[in-house]
């Protein structure tokens, strides 16, 4: 089976050129340069004038709830709404019940996802208190990362100990993912407010102050200490602060110890934002400040932050009902991270080749990914076909993940995605979505 993509607007490492791609089963075949297609013929042709092929997104963050919280998601609606949103491969959190914290539950996570997974997939082994041993046992070829809470999680998945952080840091056989918050600061910022309130679940206003900067930077600034003292590789999810970024290393991907992530709420809201969305735009770590906002948009020009990620996290409606503590934290964004960003693109903050590469290829490089993140020949195809100048106004039907809900209903984006190829299946296009076949296990190259 071969489609002809035809005379696109091809964005991959750094370059933006006019030009064909032949997808051949699963791979790319051919990338031609120009108009001419030097007579190809395929058994499909998509006129691709006027549209934008980009590589698949890679998300090295979501939350499918999958297995155990399938009331709020389960594996295949979300990748449904990765689909639908251009995001090709997913990288899934293990706090799910069980929660994956030994080679069993992983490997039976990866089984099911077989069965259900529309899209490319790999899932973190959860560090726990006490399951070292089960860490030791990670394949890297095999696993993307070990996850590790240094705060904003229970049931043996918090490890806040600074022993027990140094240990998994020495023994962990591949790249270690942190959820950086310090416990202690969060839960005395909680009585401090719920005492000034006369509250015990104050409004969500009080979101960002309890679950503050100093926390942030406190967890951070302590896992940057202990990488260099062990020499691991650590990648610092969902970076939410200005001052978190000085810790921070510019350089060449391929030669950090220290990675960061920034999510796509960071990047897009502020706290000014809760007196709209209330907590629909409630998460962990906190949106911020206009001032971090700004910063962080800021360190992706400049390569502090490496990665874009989406910290996807859907809840059913009701369990967002109450204030700062009692509201559910998370959010899902994975269908509308590429429209969003391309918008930021559209008002001068970032280049769409940056999105491309902080979407893409430094996901792909970063977690070192086998022939997936770029448009190269022989490389699996997995590709999104977007288009500008295409307003439309997310409405509650098209919201393809479970929970049926988005911050951005009711939003007018300026582009739309027109169509999703993973391993050379159209999985999404024209507007319908393909399930028949499934996406594949991640493989890395360590």
């Amino acid at each position: 089976m071969t489609t002809l993509i035809h005379n696109a607007t091809i964005v991959n490492e750094g370059e933006q050129y006019t030009g064909s791609l032949l997808i051949e089963d699963d791979k790319i075949a051919a990338i031609i340069r120009g108009t001419d297609i030097k007579d190809i013929v395929a058994d499909h042709t998509i006129d691709a004038t006027g549209q934008y092929l980009l590589p698949g997104g890679i998300d090295d963050h979501v939350h499918f709830r999958d297995p155990g919280l399938t009331h709020k998601a389960d594996m295949a609606s979300e990748s449904r709404a990765a689909a639908r949103g251009g995001i090709t491969s997913i990288m899934d959190m293990p706090n799910c019940s069980p929660q994956t914290t030994s080679i069993e539950t992983l490997e039976a996570k990866f089984a099911d996802a077989q069965e259900k997974c529309l899209v490319n997939h790999s899932f973190y082994l959860g560090a726990t208190t006490d399951n070292i041993g089960e860490v030791r046992r990670v394949d890297p070829r095999t696993v993307c990362g070990v996850k590790l809470f240094m705060g904003s999680s229970t049931g043996g998945m918090l490890v806040d100990k600074k022993e027990r952080i140094e240990t998994i840091f020495r023994e962990s056989p591949t790249l270690i993912a942190l959820h950086c918050e310090d416990q202690s600061i969060i839960s005395a910022n909680a009585t401090k407010y719920k005492e000034e309130t006369r509250s015990d679940d104050p409004d969500v206003k009080y979101h960002p102050l309890i679950r503050s900067e100093e926390a942030c930077y406190q967890s951070t600034a302590q896992a940057v200490e202990l990488a260099r003292k062990t020499g691991a590789h650590i990648h610092i999810m969902h970076i939410s602060t200005a001052r978190e970024l000085e810790l921070l290393q510019q350089g060449d991907i391929k030669e950090k110890q220290i990675t960061a992530e920034v999510c796509l709420p960071h990047l897009y809201y502020t706290d000014a934002d809760y007196a709209t969305y209330g907590t629909r735009i409630k998460c962990n770590p906190a949106v911020k400040t206009a001032t971090d906002r700004d910063a962080l948009r800021q360190a992706l020009r400049e390569g502090l932050i490496d990665v874009i990620g989406t910290d996807h996290a859907p809840h059913l409606p009701k369990e967002k009902e109450g204030g700062c503590l009692k509201a559910a934290s998370g959010i899902p964004t994975i269908q509308y991270v590429l429209p969003a960003m391309l918008e930021l693109s559209d008002d001068g903050i970032i280049s769409l080749p940056e999105i491309v590469r902080m979407m893409a290829h430094n996901p792909a490089t970063l977690y070192k990914v086998e022939r997936r993140g770029f448009i190269r020949e022989g490389y699996r195809a997995d590709l999104v076909l977007v288009k500008p100048d295409a307003p439309h106004t997310v409405t509650t039907e098209e919201i393809a993940s479970k929970c049926g809900w988005s911050p951005f209903e009711g939003h007018t984006f300026r582009w739309d995605i027109t169509h999703t190829w993973v391993n050379g299946h159209a999985v999404y296009a024209d507007g319908q979505l393909d399930d028949r076949v499934k996406g594949e296990r991640l493989t890395f190259d360590r």
